[in-house]
C-alpha cells in the first residue's frame, strides 16, 4: 500500500486503517429503497448508467468549500454471482471527483488503494498528492469500495465487538511459546467459525476476479469504452487480472508495488515465504543506509545491523522496559517496525527508538539520564487493552483482509504444519519470517469458503497499450524481484524501477510521476528499464 518520503500518511497505507468507515448520503438499506422513487437511470449500451448525486458532509470531509462542486457520490448494484442472478445483489460505493477542464476531459481513472480490504472511496480527495495536475485537469477520479468492503456491503463474520475482540485478542504476531502457537492457531479456526456463520452468501464470492468482473460493469457504466486505472500493491492485482481478462477493454493500467499474479494465485505458502524475504530486505537496506548517513541516523553508532539483531534475539525472552514507563515486546517491536519500513519518512523516529531501547540495554552516563524522558516516536509500547465497556456494541469493521486472500491463494497445507514452517521461513527470515507466517498463512488453511471462483492466469494476454509496472528496489510489502516478475508474466509491459524504500511510490518520484501522466493523458508509453531517484531519500529533508 502506497507511502510517503515526506512523512505523509495516506490513509490506505496500515491495514489498521482500511476499515475506517466514510459516509454516504444514507446506508445501503435506504438506498436500495430509495431507488424505487426516483427516475429509471439511463442506459449504456446494454449496462445501466451511473447515477451521480450529492456526497455526505462525513464522505467529503476536508474537501475546502469551494471544490465541493467537483465532487459527486452512488451506489451501483452488481451481483453478488455474475453468473448466478438468484443469489441477489450488493452495491457498490462510488466517489467522482470531476476532471478540471471538462473540454479536454479523457475519461474516467478508476483507483484503488490495495489491501485487499482497502476502502478507495476518498482516494479522489487525495488525487492531488500522487497524480500531476495535468491528470486531476483531464480524468473524473473514481474511487470505489471494492466489494465486502467499507461501505460497500462490508463482508463481516462477527455480530458484536465483543467476539471480534476476544478472537483477535488470542492472535499472537510472534507466537514463540507452545501456547501462544496452540492458542494463535485456535483463534484462526474460531475466526473461520464465526466468518462460516455470519458472513453470508458472499463470502463465498470475494475473490479478485469478483472484483475485477464489478470493475468492468463500472467501467461501462460510466461510459467508457476502455478502462484507465492506477492501482497500488494489492491493486496490482486487480489491475493485471483486468488486463488479463478483459485485455481489448484495457486503455492505459498503471500498478505501483506489484504483488507477482501467477505465484500468488498459485502457491500462498510460498508467495507469503518470500513476502517475509521482502521485509528483510527492506530492513537489511534500512540498517545500511543508517551505518552509511552517519550522524543523521540516531541508530548509526557502531554497527546498526548487530545492534539491531541484538534487540531483537533479547526481546525474544523478555521484554525491555522503558524508564519512565511502558515496556516493548517482541510483538509490538516486530509489527512496529515493519509498519515503519512502508515509510521511509518515518526512518528517523525508527532509528531514534532502536537507539533508545539499545540504551537500555547499555546505558552510560549522561545516556541514561536524558532516557529518563524519553517518549519512543513510531515502536508502540505494549498491547492496547480490550474494550468492554458496552456489551453485544455492535461490530463495524469488516473481514475482507482474509476473504480476499484466502480466495485468492491456495493454500495446500493444512494448519498444524504452519508451526514447522514458521520455524523454516524464521531460520532465513529472523525478524519477519514467524510473523509472516502466523499473520497470514496460519488463517487461510482454515477458512470456510467454498470453492472460489479465482483468475489464475493465463497472464499474457497482449493489450493494445503497454501496461506500467512500477517498483521500488526496497519496498519491503512487495518486493522489487516481484515487480519484475509482473512486468515479465504480463504480455505487454513496461517496467519502471525506483531507487525507493517504501511501499509504492506515486506522488514521491517527480519523474515518475510525469511519465504516468503522459501515459494516462496522452498514452505516451515510457521507455522499457529506465532508473528514477525519489523526491527524498531516506534521513535527507526535502
Amino acid at each position: 500500500m502506497p507511502r510517503s518520503t515526506q512523512g505523509r500518511v495516506r490513509s490506505f497505507a496500515l491495514v489498521g486503517a482500511l476499515v475506517a468507515g466514510v459516509g454516504l448520503a444514507g446506508t445501503a438499506g435506504t438506498a436500495a429503497a430509495a431507488e424505487d422513487t426516483v427516475a429509471k437511470p439511463a442506459v449504456v449500451g446494454a449496462t445501466a448508467a451511473v447515477n451521480w448525486g450529492t456526497c455526505s458532509s462525513d464522505t467529503l470531509a476536508g474537501v475546502p468549500a469551494d471544490q465541493v462542486k467537483f465532487y459527486s457520490c452512488a451506489r451501483y448494484r452488481v451481483p453478488i454471482d455474475h453468473d448466478n442472478a438468484s443469489l441477489g445483489t450488493i452495491d457498490i460505493a462510488l466517489l467522482k471527483r470531476a476532471a478540471r477542464t471538462p473540454d479536454k476531459r479523457v475519461g474516467s481513472l478508476f483507483l484503488n488503494p490495495g489491501g485487499p480490504g482497502g476502502s478507495g472511496l476518498r482516494m479522489p480527495i487525495s488525487g492531488q498528492y500522487y497524480f500531476q495536475p495535468q491528470v486531476l485537469d483531464r480524468f473524473d477520479l473514481v474511487g470505489f469500495d471494492p466489494r465486502g468492503v467499507g461501505q460497500s456491503n462490508p463482508l463481516r463474520c462477527f455480530t458484536t465487538q465483543e467476539d471480534a475482540d476476544e478472537v483477535f485478542g488470542a492472535q499472537i504476531p510472534v507466537p514463540l511459546s507452545r501456547a501462544e502457537i496452540s492458542g494463535t492457531l485456535a483463534s484462526y479456526r474460531d475466526y473461520g467459525r464465526f466468518c462460516k456463520n455470519n458472513a453470508g452468501s458472499l463470502l463465498n464470492h470475494m475473490s479478485t476476479k469478483d472484483v475485477v468482473r464489478d470493475l468492468d460493469t463500472l467501467r461501462a457504466a460510466v461510459g467508457d469504452q476502455k478502462l484507465t486505472f492506477v492501482g497500488f500493491s494489492y491493486g496490482t492485482l486487480i489491475g493485471s487480472t483486468y488486463t488479463s481478462m478483459f485485455p481489448k477493454q484495457s486503455r492505459a493500467i498503471v500498478i505501483d508495488g506489484n504483488v507477482d499474479p501467477a505465484l500468488r494465485t498459485s502457491d500462498g505458502v510460498q508467495y507469503d515465504r518470500e513476502r517475509a524475504q521482502g521485509f528483510e530486505i527492506s530492513l537489511d537496506g534500512f540498517l545500511k543506509r543508517c551505518d552509511q548517513v552517519g550522524a543523521k541516523c540516531a541508530f548509526s553508532d557502531g554497527t546498526p545491523r548487530a545492534k539491531f539483531d541484538e534487540l531483537r534475539e533479547y526481546l525474544r525472552k523478555q521484554p525491555i522496559t522503558i524508564p519512565g514507563g511502558g515496556t516493548v515486546d517482541i510483538n509490538s517491536f516486530t509489527g512496529g517496525v515493519s509498519s515503519v519500513l512502508y515509510s521511509p519518512g518515518a526512518f528517523p523516529g525508527l532509528a531514534e527508538d532502536l537507539q533508545a531501547l539499545y540504551n537500555v540495554l547499555h546505558p552510560a552516563g549522561a545516556q541514561a539520564q536524558t532516557l529518563q524522558a524519553k517518549q519512543l516516536k513510531v515502536l508502540t509500547g505494549g498491547k492496547q487493552g480490550l474494550a468492554d465497556q458496552n456489551p453485544d456494541s455492535p461490530y463495524t469493521s469488516d473481514d475482507s483482509y482474509f476473504a480476499v486472500n484466502c480466495s485468492d491463494k491456495p493454500f495446500k497445507i493444512k494448519q498444524e504444519q504452519v508451526p514447522d514452517i514458521a520455524a523454516k521461513w524464521e531460520r532465513e527470515s529472523r525478524t519477519f519470517g514467524r510473523y509472516q507466517a502466523f499473520a497470514d498463512t496460519a488463517g487461510c488453511p482454515v477458512w470456510p469458503a467454498k470453492k472460489p471462483d479465482v483468475y489464475r492466469g493465463p497472464w499474457r494476454a497482449k493489450t493494445d497499450v503497454p501496461v506500467v509496472v512500477v517498483s521500488n528496489f526496497y519496498d519491503p510489502a512487495t518486493q522489487y524481484r516481484f515487480g519484475q516478475r509482473m512486468a515479465a508474466e504480463l504480455g505487454n509491459s513496461r517496467l519502471l524501477s525506483v531507487d525507493a524504500f517504501g511501499h509504492c511510490i506515486l506522488g514521491d518520484a517527480l519523474g515518475v510521476d510525469k511519465a504516468v501522466a503522459d501515459y494516462l493523458t496522452d498514452l505516451k508509453v515510457p521507455a522499457n528499464g529506465q532508473v528514477f531517484q525519489p523526491n527524498v531519500q531516506p534521513f535527507e529533508t526535502s
